[in-house]
């Protein structure tokens, strides 16, 4: 059982979760509770640390055998975790690597493109929100958040470990492949020509998500094939990037399902 803070695997877990540097370097990335232990393919786990408590109920700890495990005393594990409540349970595990064809195979791909994005929050959700509507996966520029950041992990719910994702140098970078492959653009846009609900998502589609604060860079803007305006009452100008990802999402999902 680890009982030191000094341990070299507490460290490793410690820097893990704070340094996007030690994630890329080792290839790892950390996920905390039960839920994402329970739904982590079996052959990303590099390894599971569970707290003395939790220790001592069996069925936890038969889906633990098999797997590389350590006990850890609670009051370490409360060191090790990024949560002021820790679950008792956090996986190791190595990071997914996904190509542009695991994103845009099948007939008329639905896909996210995120620029800029820096919210954790607004990150894990598109993930999440993504899964549930049916995306094929999701590009990100390298100025993204780290979705591997426990603050992500966590607001995804689990969708990371389904939903592919690529990072890539921009958008303009991106946007001869989409077009090669038949795949239109659309870019939520106070310029939109029309509202959301009037273009047609049932063909290859990419949904263009801009930066919380600033929103699309004009050259992204310009990829688009299309502008669309989300409609708004009051004095709203625009919505949580979130939120307005999972509007487009749905919105193609209820078209494809006819």
């Amino acid at each position: 059982m680890i009982t030191s803070v000094s341990n070299g695997q507490v460290k490793n877990i410690i820097q893990l979760n704070q340094k996007a540097k030690a994630r890329r370097e080792q290839g790892l990335f950390v996920a905390e509770g039960r839920k994402m232990f329970g739904e982590a393919p079996r052959d990303w786990i590099s390894g599971v640390f569970i707290t003395e408590s939790l220790s001592h109920e069996t069925e936890l700890m038969a889906q633990v055998a098999g797997l590389p495990y350590e006990i850890v005393a609670d009051n370490v594990f409360r060191q090790m975790s990024d949560t002021q409540t820790p679950q008792g349970i956090l996986t190791v595990l190595r990071k997914p690597s996904y190509t542009i064809e695991d994103i845009l195979h099948g007939e008329n791909p639905l896909v996210m493109v995120l620029e800029d994005l820096q919210d954790p929050g607004n990150a894990g959700t598109i993930f999440r929100t993504g899964e549930g509507a049916g995306v094929s996966g999701v590009f990100l520029t390298r100025t993204c958040v780290d979705i591997t950041n426990p603050k992500v992990i966590r607001s995804t719910m689990g969708s990371v470990y389904r939903m592919p994702f690529l990072y890539v140098e921009d958008v303009v970078s991106l946007k001869s492949e989409l077009t090669e492959r038949n795949i239109r653009i659309f870019a939520a846009h106070l310029q939109g020509k029309n509202f959301y609900d009037k273009e047609v998502y049932t063909g290859g589609t990419a949904f263009l998500i801009g930066n919380e604060g600033k929103g699309l860079t004009q050259e992204a803007a310009e990829t688009a094939d299309t502008l669309i305006r989300i409609p708004m009452c009051g004095q709203v100008e625009s919505l949580n990037a979130a939120m307005a990802a999972g509007i487009l999402m749905y919105e193609a999902a209820r078209q494809r399902r006819g």
